[in-house]
This record gives C-alpha cells, sequence and structure tokens, in this order.
C-alpha cells in the first residue's frame, strides 16, 4: 500500500487537535505517518502529541525551533515526508474513516498529481469525533478539473482535503507567507504544468470559525492575496485585480455555506 505522510501544523489547538488526531489514525487506509510541527505552543499542545505518539508510532511530532507561523511549520514537517503522497489536515480540523482510501483510489485513475475533495462544514463549536459527524447541507463542492489559469481566478482547493504525488512532483514546499501559503503551493505546481482533479464526494469537515477571527475577517486575506499574485505569480496589475476580485467573491460564498 502506499504510504500516505500527512502535514499538520499544530499552535495552541489542545482543544481541537486530539479531534484531529484521531481522524487521521482512525482512516481506513491505515499505513500513514502523521508529521506534527508545534509552533511553540504553550497550552499543553505538545504534552498532548507526544502521548499520541507514545501510543502510536505513527505520529511523529517535532517542535519547531522558533515560532514560524503555519507555513514554516508545514514545511518543517514536509520536509520529513517519507510517503509516496502528501496530505494536509489543519489541527481544528477532521477527515471521515475513508477519506484517505478513497482519495488513493482516485488518484490512481487519473494522470493529475495533485488531487482533493469536496468537504462539509461544521460549526466552530463542535466538539465530536469524525465518526460521530452527522453529514450536513453544508458542502464546498469540488470541481472536477482545475488549471493554473482557473486557479489564478479562484482558489477551488481545500487544504483539508489535498493530496499531491510525491513520486511524480518530488518533495514541494509552501512559500513562506504568513496567510495563503497553501494557495501559493497549488499555483506553483499547476504553473511547472500539473492540474488539480476534484473528488465530488464530501470527505473532510471543515471547521467555521468563530465571527471576529482572523480566519472568519475576509477582508484581512486581501493584501496576502495581492502579495500572492504580484510578488509570487508575477501578475500585471490588472490580472491581479482580477484574480483578487475572485478570490473575494469565493471567500464571500464559501462564508455563507
Amino acid at each position: 500500500m502506499p504510504l500516505v505522510s500527512v502535514v499538520m501544523p499544530v499552535y495552541n489547538s489542545a482543544a481541537t487537535l486530539g479531534a484531529a488526531v484521531r481522524s487521521v489514525l482512525s482512516q481506513t487506509h491505515s499505513d500513514l505517518e502523521l508529521l506534527v510541527t508545534d509552533d511553540k505552543s504553550s497550552d499543553g499542545s505538545l504534552d498532548l502529541l507526544m502521548e499520541f505518539a507514545r501510543q502510536d508510532e505513527r505520529v511523529k511530532p517535532k517542535s519547531a525551533p522558533d515560532q514560524g507561523g503555519a507555513g514554516r511549520a508545514r514545511n518543517l514537517a514536509i520536509e520529513r515526508a517519507r510517503g509516496d503522497y502528501v496530505a494536509f489536515l489543519d489541527s481544528d480540523d477532521l477527515w471521515l474513516p475513508e477519506k484517505t482510501e478513497r482519495q488513493i483510489d482516485f488518484a490512481a485513475t487519473g494522470d493529475a498529481p495533485l488531487t482533493f475533495t469536496s468537504y462539509y462544514k461544521m460549526d466552530a463549536d463542535y466538539d465530536g469525533e469524525s465518526a460521530d459527524f452527522i453529514p450536513n447541507g453544508r458542502v464546498v463542492r469540488a470541481r472536477e478539473h482545475v488549471d493554473y489559469r482557473a486557479m489564478l481566478v479562484r482558489d477551488y482547493i481545500g487544504a483539508l482535503t489535498a493530496m499531491y504525488d510525491r513520486n511524480v512532483l518530488g518533495t514541494r514546499l509552501m512559500p513562506e507567507m504568513r496567510k495563503r501559503q497553501d494557495y501559493a503551493l497549488w499555483l506553483s505546481i499547476m504553473r511547472d504544468g500539473a492540474d488539480a482533479r476534484g473528488l465530488a464526494e464530501p470527505l473532510a469537515v471543515y471547521r467555521s470559525h468563530q465571527t471576529g477571527s482572523l480566519s472568519s475577517n475576509k477582508r484581512s486575506l486581501v493584501p496576502y492575496n495581492w502579495e500572492l499574485y504580484r510578488q509570487h505569480e508575477g501578475l500585471s496589475v490588472p490580472r491581479a485585480t482580477r484574480a483578487l476580485a475572485g478570490a473575494v467573491w469565493q471567500s464571500l460564498r464559501n462564508s455563507r455555506i
């Protein structure tokens, strides 16, 4: 069976971390390693991770040498990856039990080294396990096929569902931006000629953040998107403006789900 390297950044996530880790360890495809980077948490997150590691050798936590943000934490984990595939999950989200198995089967049927799936949204105060999650109507639908030009208009890929083929693409790191580093990675992969395929089945659960948080404040992402389009992708001002308008529209659309 192919080995899947699961990348998880952690910062003060003790309240949700346990459920996120268990959602990975309970996957029906069990050949995986959970590579966690703790970004200098102060709430006992690292202690919880070390306890998981003592119980299951697939959990491989490591503390960041200094606090560098989610992008840096993800890269430190990616650098340790040994898997055929690299997948991503944040410490407050969940995978449904068949996510990895279904996505590997899906990836094997096509020629796109980057795949993603539809996903559910849940309220911020959800405190259940992935196996307890009751499917709801709040679904962010995956587009069937995405290329570089389409991704410049909108980020169609939910990071908690993304998986890339390391045998085809090699080890790909995220640009170390404070926000939107995942979007920058998908764009860099596609800029090099690879497309992405989406699986329509919802296989993960995204936690909607509380009103007023950085993640829920859509305006806070505007400068990071602009930096991405202008500096990382080298778009002209008109093209970057069109891309930014698409990103804002998508963010508002998904927030209503």
